[in-house]
């Protein structure tokens, strides 16, 4: 790219960080989480304040760059970073206050799940959301924000009350259901084709302190037996119980025997987002399945313990490719397909995860948020996770095929946060009946398509002259 496209002498003023590629501390802050995303921005826009991004989607705008927004910068499907264009790094706006009274939190847009809940929880709050603390808030509430409270409060999006954005022409709104409600309602699942949202504001939910959570597991042999048992006490449980069910290598940690460290192993992850008693006895049941787990890591916890119950086997610096579905029912068949590829999973690092949906989450109705899809009972996850540009082919081409084989039993529609995929074609599915109403907001908003990385919801002028061509 010559230098004239990157030129900041028009950012003068500017009061955040400006990094270009050789600057100390640029290729720090282009890495994301997925260590399979290498790409070299342009200009990296380190913002401390909205006037910051405005002045940095003017200096894109100007020079018809590319934009992308970098949040907690997990993105495992690299939404946040690109190739030549202009990086907008949100991170350094990540302050939080809560009201305690009001049960209310207001995030910067640039805050992660652990710093939400390490404010929200001195006062027993808490709000869906982040099953691992450095996610970033930005990234997940835009998809809809699965957590382990979704079966008790809903989705993160569902106790969201208004959102501060800056738009493609540089304005700042505020979306609510007051004030702008159409843009608001897009925001509820729609991605981040919108614009950049600076800060967010939830309703709280008493969570903890402390809560009854942790993991079961059993050897791998069991995964059928378990996984059943599993969907069956799940088709009953309160609405409470969060969790899923994961098909894992079992890590080298002092609680695994010794027999059975970097063998397969199925775990049950169980939170209760009540009274920690009732949890207590809410474990009962899966504590009997198949003669009683061989670990039980079970017991009161904190919640921002909760929180961190899969991040140790979810570092950084991995190579990643994820995959997923919703599911109306999880058969048998289905069980046994994923059961029986488990254990030839290439990389240790890799997890299936069956994740229970309901409650709250089906009570919403399907036009409520732009999310398409409220009344699916389960979600699967293939989350392949692996060391070194040589085994990408080997780990990238069994989660596909394990994919295609679960293929006959999806529902569509799973939510744009959970894969890895970021097509057009992941959009529609994402939302479904409510495409159109989306692109009627993207027209108003943004109908240039600056907002475009990742799954991309197309204005109509952009989407009729791709149509048109020969």
């Amino acid at each position: 790219m010559a230098q004239a496209a990157v030129d900041t002498a028009a950012l003068d003023g500017f009061g955040g960080e400006l990094l270009r590629d050789g600057d100390p501390g640029y290729d720090e802050r282009r890495r994301v989480f997925n260590a399979a995303i290498d790409r070299k921005p342009a200009l990296i826009a380190r913002c401390t304040g909205v006037a910051d991004v405005i002045a940095a989607l003017g200096f894109a705008r100007e020079r018809s760059l590319p934009v992308s927004v970098r949040g907690g910068a997990h993105s495992v499907a690299g939404h946040a970073v690109l190739d030549g264009g202009v990086m907008i790094d949100l991170r350094q706006m990540n302050r939080v206050r809560v009201d305690p009274e009001e049960r209310i939190a207001w995030c910067g847009g640039g805050a992660n799940w652990g710093e939400l809940d390490r404010e929200t929880q001195a006062f027993g709050l808490a709000v869906t959301g982040g099953r691992m603390a450095d996610t970033g808030v930005g990234g997940l509430t835009l998809g809809g924000g699965s957590g382990w409270l979704e079966r008790k409060y809903g989705f993160t999006v569902d106790s969201l009350l208004s959102a501060e954005v800056v738009t493609a022409d540089g304005s700042l709104v505020v979306a609510s259901a007051d004030r702008n409600p159409d843009l608001f309602w897009a925001l509820k699942g729609g991605g981040g084709n919108f614009g950049v949202v600076t800060g967010f504001e939830f309703a709280l939910h008493e969570v903890g302190p402390l809560v009854y959570g942790g993991m079961l597991i059993w050897p791998g042999f069991m995964a059928g037996e378990v996984t059943r048992a599993y969907r069956d006490y799940m088709a009953d449980a309160p609405d409470e119980v969060g969790g899923g069910l994961a098909l894992i290598t079992a890590p080298p940690e002092p609680f695994v025997p010794e027999e059975a460290r970097g063998k397969p192993a199925v775990g049950i992850i169980f939170t209760y987002a009540g009274d920690p008693e009732e949890g207590e006895r809410a474990a009962a049941p899966l504590r009997a399945i198949a003669g009683g787990p061989a670990v039980d890591l079970c017991g009161p916890i904190p919640y921002v313990g909760a929180q961190k119950l899969i991040e140790p086997g979810n570092q950084p610096g991995h190579r990643n490719y994820w995959k997923a579905d919703l599911l109306d029912e999880l058969p048998d068949d289905a069980i046994d397909t994923i059961a029986a590829m488990a254990p030839t999973v290439p990389s240790p690092f890799s997890t299936l995860l069956f994740q229970p949906l309901g409650g709250a989450v089906a009570r919403v109705a399907p036009d409520a948020t732009a999310l398409g899809r409220r009344d699916a009972k389960w979600a699967y996850h293939l989350i392949s996770m692996w060391d070194g540009p040589e085994e990408d082919e080997r780990n990238i081409a069994w989660t596909r095929e394990l994919f295609g084989k679960l293929a006959p039993y999806a529902a569509g529609g799973v939510y744009m946060t959970f894969t890895s995929d970021t097509t057009d074609e992941r959009a529609r599915d994402a939302v479904g009946a409510n495409y159109e109403r989306l692109v009627a907001v993207k027209d108003k908003y943004d109908p240039g398509n600056m907002f475009r990385l990742g799954p991309n919801i197309r204005p109509s002028a952009e989407a009729t002259a791709r149509a048109e061509r020969p």
